[in-house]
């Protein structure tokens, strides 16, 4: 077995949900998921099958989303993963509890926009995705200013009130 450090890449200011599933519908209900919930939203994703044929199965409704979904779900390699980048104006907040509860979806790794590294075990059998690291570690403890910026950037994009 080798391990190796994949930094994914995509879309400036996109965000993208990694995750684990166990069969090829998961391309059609993630679709479907997105669809539901945020009507018209752009994003990108990508399944790579692990038996049959193998194939990564791409759908989305921006091209540079799904080109980004695509080549993450590449460089991976790992089997049974999936790759979701979401455009402009989506967060993975918006989609990640209808996703969880997705019947495919066995594990979410990360719902993130920071730099982003998989740790993929591969053997003669395949890849699987050990764990990610997402971003960076922390450099201190937040201060009372520190503290009202997040809740002002929190309202400013309304997910606080008052």
């Amino acid at each position: 077995m080798n391990l190796d450090l994949v930094r994914l890449q995509w879309t400036e200011d996109a965000n993208i949900i990694v995750g684990q599933s166990h069969f090829i519908k998961t391309v059609e209900d993630i679709s479907e998921i997105i669809a539901n919930t945020v009507p018209g939203a752009k994003y990108g994703l990508a399944f790579n099958e692990a038996s049959g044929p193998c194939l990564v199965r791409i759908f989305g409704t921006d091209p540079q989303l799904v080109a980004d979904a695509k080549n993450c779900a590449l460089a991976s390699g790992a089997g049974h993963t999936f790759y979701l980048v979401l455009g402009e104006g989506i967060y993975p907040i918006n989609v990640l509890d209808r996703i969880k509860n997705c019947p495919e979806v066995c594990h979410i790794f990360c719902a993130t926009a920071n730099p982003l590294q998989l740790i993929i075990a591969r053997s003669d059998q395949g890849a699987g995705i050990l764990g990610v690291i997402d971003g960076e570690s922390p450099k201190g403890v937040e201060n009372s200013e520190e503290t009202s910026a997040r809740l002002a950037f929190l309202r400013k994009i309304g997910y606080k009130f008052g």
